[in-house]
């Protein structure tokens, strides 16, 4: 037999002052959006020139809100708006976890048009910019869903070799003597979210003839997220409270559809960026 492999239950907590603490997943959060915003600062100056690095930094802020208020209110909306609409209170305790990753997808969305038009920035320029660097977040994002022991996968066969037990599952209630094997599906995302496709984005941001298509980038990026958390889902255990869906589907491959027609149009739409005459 293949023995099964135990989850390392890591503390979430890195360090903790009195009543401040410092967790993994605030961590991964700072890392990606002090990482992409130095990577950022680079990537609009490549011509054609969509920004200044000055206009980058002031960004920051709008990204760092764009991300945390969309990946909130999105959990409460798409996954459990009945709770929170019937405990309002809990929908500022993020401590507890519950983050939606396109509602954080859709803040930042907001946060650049409207940050955009204010500032007189081409809109789907600078967006193709950040969709090179946003491969980042989900990446860090799903390892610090692994450190945490959340979002485990769905039973895994027997004959897998990195099968995992999760002690935080519904079905382990002794752990370890019983549990059943799962698949890690938050290291599955992290590689095809996070490590494949920000290769794909790095590769082809590199060609002048594509950045120059202002919103091929970006439409790249939403196709392949939604390409990859429709496939990391088949591995991944729904939510308990909601379950699989209509056909077996989850609410994350549903929320997947609309972002990949969206990128197919942005790519479809896409023309060569004009440059000014002198």
């Amino acid at each position: 037999m293949i023995p099964v492999l135990l989850f390392p239950q890591f503390d979430p907590v890195i360090v903790q002052v009195g009543p401040f603490a410092i967790r993994w997943y605030a961590l991964a959060y700072i890392t990606s959006l002090v990482l992409g915003w130095r990577l950022v600062r680079r990537y609009v100056r490549q011509p054609p020139a969509v920004a200044t690095p000055l206009q980058v930094d002031d960004f920051l802020t709008w990204a760092t809100l764009g991300v945390v208020l969309g990946g909130r209110l999105g959990y409460v909306l798409f996954y459990q708006p009945e709770l929170y609409f019937a405990h309002p209170a809990l929908i500022l305790a993020v401590w507890e976890g519950g983050m939606s990753f396109h509602g954080g997808m859709l803040g930042v969305a907001i946060a650049i048009i409207i940050y955009c038009r204010r500032n007189g920035i081409a809109l789907l320029g600078f967006a193709d910019r950040i969709a090179v660097v946003a491969p980042i977040g989900l990446g860090l994002g799903r390892v610090a869903n692994f450190i945490n022991g959340e979002l485990w996968g769905r039973p895994a066969p027997a004959w897998l070799p990195w099968a995992m037990k999760f002690p935080r599952a519904p079905d382990c209630p002794v752990f370890p003597t019983v549990c059943v094997a799962r698949h890690p599906s938050q290291l599955y995302e992290a590689l095809m979210e996070g490590v494949l496709l920000a290769v794909v984005m790095f590769v082809l941001s590199r060609r002048e003839g594509l950045r120059e298509r202002f919103g091929a980038l970006t439409g790249i990026f939403l196709v392949g997220y939604a390409i990859a958390r429709i496939i990391g889902e088949y591995f991944r255990e729904p939510d308990a409270f909601l379950g699989f869906l209509a056909f077996g589907t989850t609410m994350g491959q549903i929320l997947s559809v609309p972002m990949a027609v969206v990128g197919v149009w942005l790519i479809v739409r896409a023309r060569p960026f004009r440059r000014a005459a002198r």
